[in-house]
């Protein structure tokens, strides 16, 4: 009889004879057939057993197995049960797409599934008509090309898709030559989290779609040439290159030249362009509002008509080739969930994964992320720790802040000394990811329940860097109830007074302030005179007062700006009770009771 797999609890074992057995079930809840394989060259076959156990007893059944060796187990034993349609859905996934992500060209060559993705991408570029098969010039720079091999995975971790993208080797291009100019305008994260805001204003729905293989639509001023694809070399003309019409991934101007021709084209279908963020598109009809946001080839966007959204899309797939159209649900990383009543703004899926990544999913959980009796400094005389390390944890929790601005001030603070790190360095960053490890399902609430008035808040830690006795700024800006945008930065020069540095701290709001009010222009909201908070009065008072005394005859002229907008009424400081004051979050450490109370105060929350 031939062996078969047994399967007991949704987990799979191996024998460590290569020999298992084969468990039957009859209708019958106490009978069980248990038949045993060959052993040896016994041809024998075990008569099947039908004794029925003592139930009454603590006698285990004889088809059980009460403990597996660790060893024993395929697969990751914490996984839990699996429905038939997950597994399902992960045979169909497996069936046609390759599992294994080839490092070199050679490897992919001999994988059926990725031979197909990488004629998949050459094929769109015949489609797009990218380039020209020609004579290799003799006089002329040319440029290698490269595949570069991505699995596409769902939110579930499952392998989907096998992507091979041709990219140019755009370091051997030279500039004059192959490229001109590559600046490319990208919207601030800031303007992403605005424009979810300022959905909630108007309480409609956003959209998202991608634009296939974008950078291949980009028109290109240059003559440029690549080598042919590694694997797809002509056989007729092996010793031809391609002439580019179009832009390549990897190419220096490619992102220019796509923003370019994007650009192009909705302005021809009047739609206008802001006038501080040029990656923001707007069109109004009446009382109609449609925005697009772009990001690359990520387009973000929604309007007050429907009919309107649904006309934006019909313009964009009859020039484009879309991936993907549907509601926004995950951008840039970030996890986007629009509610009947609010947006709901997370990063778990990143925040897991980053804990795990560093092995401390396991650590003990911390309340806050900093402690308030721990003053970090250079640390001379410690133990210093590997950098890479340090840095690349610093690097992972800086991209967490972008839904996350209760960690904004510690990892501010602990990246300041990424040149040098200590071992009391690294116990402080591990602190943040064990924090995060207890929070990670934590993120910020737009609601509903709002309106398009702007507002901000400043605060300054005196003399708070033990190094040098900087003081550090912060500041939280709100549109209506919603945390649109903060800030936490060390300043530039040391300030003499409590005074002072809350003053340079007001003066960065400020300027904060003026931005967004330039962007709420571009979406129809004219605001009026800017209220500041601010929880120092001498602050305020020298805001007020142009006369040059002993306490600011020394301050930077440049700080003083805040004076002209006072004067001319464009921005206006009140002050604020100490206990009132949210951007206190982003100077200081704080307990734990203070510290969860101004969490919730600035939209930190979990959404089941």
């Amino acid at each position: 009889m031939e062996s078969s797999n047994v399967v007991i609890d949704d987990i799979r074992l191996k024998s460590k004879n290569d020999e298992e057995e084969d468990v039957l079930e009859d209708d019958s809840p106490l009978e069980r057939v248990v038949v045993t394989p060959n052993v040896g060259t016994s041809n024998e076959v075990t008569q099947p057993s039908t004794r029925v156990p003592n139930l009454d007893s603590n006698e285990p059944a004889p088809w059980v197995r009460r403990l597996h060796n660790k060893e024993d187990v395929i697969g990751d034993v914490n996984e839990g049960v699996r429905t038939r349609r997950q597994i399902a859905n992960l045979i169909s996934f497996t069936c046609y797409t390759s599992q294994i992500e080839p490092k070199k060209v050679d490897e992919a060559l001999n994988d059926e599934f990725w031979v197909l993705a990488m004629q998949e991408e050459l094929n769109q570029f015949e489609r797009n008509e990218v380039w020209t098969l020609v004579p290799r010039p003799k006089t002329t720079n040319v440029i290698g090309t490269k595949w570069i091999f991505r699995n596409k995975s769902d939110e579930d971790g499952n392998i989907v898709r096998n992507k091979a993208r041709l990219v140019a080797q755009g370091y051997s291009q030279i500039e004059g030559i192959d490229f001109e100019e590559t600046f490319a305008p990208v919207a601030r994260l800031e303007s992403i989290r605005l424009l979810l805001s300022i959905s909630c204003v108007h309480k409609f729905k956003l959209h998202q779609m991608d634009v296939k293989s974008a950078f291949l639509n980009g028109f290109l001023q240059e003559e440029v040439f690549v080598e042919q694809p590694k694997g797809f070399v002509d056989a007729h003309h092996p010793n031809h290159v391609y002439r580019l019409k179009k832009a390549l991934y990897g190419l220096k101007q490619a992102p220019r030249a796509w923003y370019e021709r994007l650009t192009q084209f909705l302005v021809d279908n009047n739609y206008t362009r802001g006038s501080v963020d040029k990656t923001l598109f707007i069109k109004r009809d009446n009382d109609e509002l449609f925005i697009a946001q772009i990001y690359v080839d990520d387009i973000v966007f929604g309007s007050t008509n429907n009919t309107k959204v649904q006309q934006f899309v019909d313009v964009m797939s009859h020039e484009f080739e879309m991936s993907l159209v549907g509601e926004l649900s995950y951008f840039l990383g970030l996890q986007i969930r629009q509610m009947n009543d609010g947006i709901f703004i997370t990063q778990a899926k990143y925040a897991k994964n980053l804990v795990k990544k560093f092995g401390l999913e396991n650590a003990k959980r911390c309340d806050t992320p900093m402690s308030t009796t721990l003053k970090l400094s250079k640390d001379a005389s410690g133990k210093s720790v590997e950098q890479t390390l340090y840095r690349g944890m610093i690097g992972s929790l800086l991209y967490l802040t972008a839904s996350r601005p209760d960690i904004s001030f510690s990892v501010g603070v602990c990246a300041r000394y990424q040149a040098d790190p200590k071992e009391s360095h690294l116990s402080s960053v591990k602190r943040i990811i064990r924090y995060v490890n207890g929070t990670s399902n934590y993120g910020i609430w737009y609601s509903f329940d709002t309106n398009a008035s702007l507002v901000g808040f400043s605060d300054a830690d005196w003399a708070g860097n033990c190094d040098d006795r900087k003081s550090t700024s912060g500041g939280c800006f709100f549109l209506g109830n919603n945390l649109v945008s903060w800030f936490c930065k060390k300043q530039n020069s040391i300030s003499l007074s409590t005074a002072e540095a809350e003053y340079i701290a007001a003066g960065s709001g400020c300027t904060q302030l003026l931005w967004m009010k330039q962007m709420l222009v571009d979406y129809g909201f004219n605001q009026g005179t800017l209220t500041l908070f601010c929880d120092n009065m001498s602050a305020i008072n020298i805001s007020k007062n142009p006369v040059q005394h002993s306490r600011t005859k020394h301050i930077d002229i440049r700080h003083h700006f805040i004076r002209e907008l006072v004067e001319n009424k464009c921005i206006v400081l009140e002050h604020v009770g100490t206990n009132d004051q949210l951007a206190d979050l982003f100077t200081k450490p704080l307990d734990a009771t203070r510290f969860k109370t101004l969490s919730r105060s600035i939209g930190i929350c979990l959404v089941e």
